[in-house]
């Protein structure tokens, strides 16, 4: 190779890898662990595929998560998050998951690695309405008055009115003051009425009114999961819109004392 040609390969590679250090370097602790966690061999690669889609080191970063949290996962349905947010929260942190005791089988493996001791099963009263097709919280009460951060990812659609006012005023009483609520769902056209496409997406705005009106204040929001040619009218898992959903990310905060 000529020299020329061997120093530009030479200056090439060093930027590269100065380049990759210093997007390493300018990662927090925590997101550091969410990207060693998302590498771990316990995961599938159907979850692995969902990674991009679902960004848990900026969404995460978003929601203000630090591994030294109390965390309380509402609706962890198979443990897409759940397994990410075990090793990051292992060491100083406590992950609790909330969800009906007969939905939960699903994590039983998972509960049995290692790296999951800081991880606990809330079972919490949950019954579905057929009719309606949507979930009702029946009476929670969370055994805590001082977790830091409370997750719903993707569940808050599937809530009637009161069962969403249940668990909003639930998750009020265990967060402590300062504590932050963080929900991601898919989004629905605002004041559109339901329908048989729109059941698995919701009103942003009816979500922020309803998390005020238990207490929290609103915070922040992002865009970063807004998907231009999600027109909005085609149910979620319809194959024309999985995966390329239009979601919102808000963030709220119980107030400090």
């Amino acid at each position: 190779m000529p020299v020329m040609k061997l120093l530009l390969a030479v200056i090439c590679l060093t930027a590269l890898l100065t380049s990759s250090a210093f997007a390493q370097s300018g990662l927090t602790p925590t997101q550091k662990k969410i990207k060693a966690a998302l590498a771990m061999d316990h995961r599938s690669d159907e979850n692995r595929a969902r990674d991009k889609n679902r960004d848990p080191v900026r969404a995460m970063d978003f929601c203000r998560l630090a591994d030294d949290m109390t965390v309380i996962e509402f609706g962890p349905g198979g443990g897409w998050y759940s397994e990410i947010l075990g090793p990051v929260l292992e060491e100083r942190g406590k992950l609790f998951l909330a969800s009906k005791e007969e939905w939960m089988y699903r994590l039983d493996d998972l509960l049995f690695e290692g790296f999951m001791s800081a991880v606990e099963k809330h079972p919490v009263d949950i019954s579905y309405n057929k009719e309606t097709r949507l979930f009702a919280p029946g009476d929670i009460v969370f055994s805590m008055t001082n977790a830091d951060m409370a997750l719903n990812i993707r569940e808050y659609h599937l809530l009637d009115p009161d069962g969403a006012a249940e668990l909003n005023g639930a998750l009020f009483d265990a967060l402590k003051p300062g504590g932050y609520y963080c929900i991601i769902d898919h989004t629905r056209r605002h004041m559109e009425t339901s329908n048989a496409e729109n059941r698995r997406r919701i009103d942003p705005v009816r979500v922020i009114h309803e998390v005020q009106a238990a207490g929290f204040a609103f915070v922040d929001y992002t865009d970063m999961f807004f998907k231009a040619d999600d027109e909005l009218r085609y149910e979620v898992g319809r194959r024309t819109v999985k995966g390329n959903t239009d979601r919102f990310t808000l963030l709220f905060q119980k107030p400090p004392e």
